[in-house]
């Protein structure tokens, strides 16, 4: 594995939420943590394999992917290149295979929908309605997801509760009924410090948008960055109600497990 260091932020304030101070209690906190996030890798790995780690490269993605490459577990590991990501988050991708020395599998939207629906509805549809955003994220990132996961038994997100108002009660395993099949949610119970704790005490790569205040990073036209004060999620589709801000990659109303992996 290579060094990383993030590149130098000129003119900006540190971020504190990218900067947690590594005290004693946060560590400890964060050992348990981490062992029950491998616990959780290593029975996925085993029990349910074929099994696939959907990384989107943001920072919960970016501990996920260092929790299953440093304990070398036979989880695939892949991304959704949508066409609109920002270019650090492209260029995070370069780094972080180098680092690990390790390709990323990339899917990329089917050609032929993506150019109808922009020759139809335009380059920037996604602002004019709801409707329209969500048949953009379905084509530049749910239908290469059913794609990468086809022969899957399960698959692995970063999501966390905290995250947002569509995410409360999120559970460490769901059953994923549109795919049929088992969903694990290994960081569920982590908090933004306890992320960024990992990442900071382990020198691991990450998106430098995090530090000019992009908590949620996706595609660089839907992504912008907060304020002091708004909701983590607030920076994803801003123009929509809170309630409408998931992609449809983790539509929820899906039959939760009882918890147990």
């Amino acid at each position: 594995m290579s060094a990383f260091t993030p590149l130098p932020q000129k003119n900006l304030p540190q971020n504190p939420a990218t900067h947690p101070p590594l005290t004693p209690e946060l560590l400890q906190t964060l050992a348990g943590k981490v062992t029950a996030a491998e616990d959780c890798l290593r029975r996925i790995a085993r029990d349910h394999a074929p099994a696939a780690f959907a990384s989107s490269l943001g920072a919960e993605d970016m501990a996920l992917a260092d929790l299953i490459l440093k304990n070398a577990l036979p989880i695939r590991i892949f991304t959704l290149d949508t066409g609109r990501l920002h270019p650090e988050t492209c260029d995070l991708l370069a780094a972080v295979e180098q680092h690990y020395g390790r390709r990323f599998e990339v899917f990329y939207p089917e050609h032929t929908a993506l150019e109808a629906f922009v020759s139809t509805h335009g380059i920037n549809a996604f602002y004019a309605s709801v409707a329209a955003r969500r048949q953009c994220c379905r084509i530049r990132k749910v239908e290469p997801l059913r794609r990468a996961l086809m022969d899957c038994k399960a698959w692995i997100t970063g999501m966390r509760a905290q995250q947002s108002a569509t995410r409360q009660g999120l559970a460490a395993q769901e059953f994923d009924a549109e795919h049929g099949l088992e969903k694990f949610n290994p960081l569920a119970d982590w908090s933004e410090k306890e992320v960024w704790g990992y990442i900071r005490s382990r020198n691991i790569p990450y998106n430098p948008l995090h530090d000019r205040f992009y908590p949620s990073i996706g595609c660089a036209p839907c992504t912008r960055a907060l304020a002091v004060g708004e909701d983590i999620r607030a920076g994803r589709w801003w123009w929509e109600d809170p309630e409408t801000r998931e992609c449809g990659l983790h539509s929820r109303g899906r039959k939760t497990a009882d918890g147990r992996l």
